[in-house]
């Protein structure tokens, strides 16, 4: 059974400040308002029959009574890991919740991802407020500037206490997420009243147990512009071949919803289904079959696909994850080898736009999104929730604990119908083997 409380830092003994705004009433929740994990009837059937309540988040939302004095309340917001559409989005949604919700005036950037939380580095916080990020939201990136590695939990809230931080947003993927444990529970261990919340970000939108992470609709929405590109490519030469790689270390998703809206795409790739190379149902047979029948073929590959196919050096990048081989240059090289060696004509055009797709800003649908996170991360935490993160779930915003989301990844189920919609798009044999 899944372990879903949220920690919480206390009784919360004052009013919420948002009684006082406008005429509206205002729509708080309680911690008996819970979102069920299930929305399948036949789930929630055998659950039932095996346990007792069913299985449910925490829903997020303000609370009628916060923990928190908000003129007595400090803020620090950091940004971690890769760059990814919807930061700016975020950091201007918690700074204005803060201030023109809750009436906190002291909104601390860090810089420069966990590094600005490590007074050696030398990175000063900047202090935050609605002027100061009013537009930010039409950039790309993030205005705190990020990075990757771990740094040293002692030192981090060694910061936070320094600062007097009372509430620390951190913004980021399953790494950072992690270490946004770690320094949750260094706070407790030191007895400190601090909240630290999470607030998920990643592209390949593989964190467990959310709908979706804020990004991925931007980011599939520019993967599909290149899919296009891909294809004008591959129509303007004989046995034309665009090969296209997108994001996915882990996980397809990207790759799967680029080629569904591109409905150009001939065979798309994912860590989570193993093809082959060669042999009569292989990857490359069937492409050259492929270009006799259509004279043209488009491939999306996810960056984590065909990781077995090639050699790696073992080796981890700062964030600690295993360092992949590109397998985009791979294919290129392999692809073009193929078609040399039995003298037939290709002419593959490879395309890797990662970095233009992790760099736009966020499109409207995702800026809504972000928007509605910020708002829901900065209730929790009024509320003293802490060592949690902020997430849709079945269309609902909840609380998640941080431990429960970081212990694996969201992938592609190669039995869903998300994938068979992805093999009838393409026409491609369900096993490239």
């Amino acid at each position: 059974m899944l372990n879903v409380d949220i920690a919480s830092l206390g009784p919360c003994l004052f009013d919420s400040p948002l009684h006082q705004i406008g005429t509206v009433e205002v729509p708080f929740k309680t911690d008996a308002d819970r979102i069920l994990y299930t929305n399948s009837l036949q789930e929630l059937k055998e659950e039932g029959a095996t346990a007792g309540e069913p299985l449910s988040f925490e829903e997020a939302g303000p609370r009628e009574h916060v923990f928190f004095e908000s003129a007595r309340t400090t803020v620090g917001i950091v940004t971690c890991g890769g760059l990814c559409p919807g930061l700016n989005d975020i950091i201007r949604g918690i700074v204005n919740q803060c201030h023109r919700q809750y009436g906190i005036t002291k909104v601390y950037g860090f810089r420069y991802g966990y590094e600005g939380l490590v007074q050696r580095y030398g990175h000063t916080p900047i202090m935050l407020r609605p002027e100061s990020v009013s537009q930010i939201h039409n950039f790309g990136g993030t205005i705190l500037g990020s990075s990757r590695g771990q740094q040293p939990i002692g030192d981090m809230v060694d910061t936070l206490e320094d600062m007097s931080v009372d509430i620390l947003f951190v913004i980021g993927g399953d790494g950072t997420l992690r270490g946004a444990s770690e320094i949750a529970k260094e706070v407790a261990k030191r007895g400190l009243r601090k909240a630290i919340v999470g607030i998920p970000k990643t592209i390949d939108n593989d964190i467990m147990y959310l709908d979706k992470s804020f990004g991925f609709e931007t980011a599939f929405a520019e993967a599909v512009n290149a899919v296009k590109c891909a294809y004008t490519e591959a129509c303007g030469a004989v046995n034309g071949v665009g090969l296209l790689k997108l994001m996915g270390r882990d996980s397809g998703f990207i790759a799967c919803f680029a080629a569904l809206a591109g409905s150009n795409v001939d065979f798309v790739l994912i860590p989570e289904v193993k093809f082959a190379l060669h042999g009569t149902s292989g990857l490359l047979e069937t492409l050259r079959y492929r270009l006799a029948k259509r004279g043209q073929a488009v491939i999306v590959v996810a960056e984590g696909a065909g990781q077995e196919l090639m050699q790696s050096d073992g080796g981890t990048d700062a964030s600690g994850n295993k360092r992949y081989g590109d397998i985009g240059l791979y294919l290129k090289d392999e692809i073009n080898a193929f078609f040399k060696e039995r003298r037939m004509e290709v002419n593959l055009k490879f395309i890797d736009p990662s970095y233009i797709v992790r760099s736009v800003p966020a499109n409207p649908q995702d800026n809504v999104y972000c928007s509605r996170l910020a708002q829901a991360a900065v209730h929790a935490a009024m509320a003293g929730k802490t060592s949690m993160l902020v997430g849709r779930w079945h269309g609902a915003f909840v609380h998640l604990p941080l431990d429960m989301v970081t212990h694996g990844r969201r992938k592609v189920d190669p039995n869903s119908e998300l994938w068979h919609a992805v093999l009838e798009s393409t026409g491609q044999p369900a096993k490239l083997t």
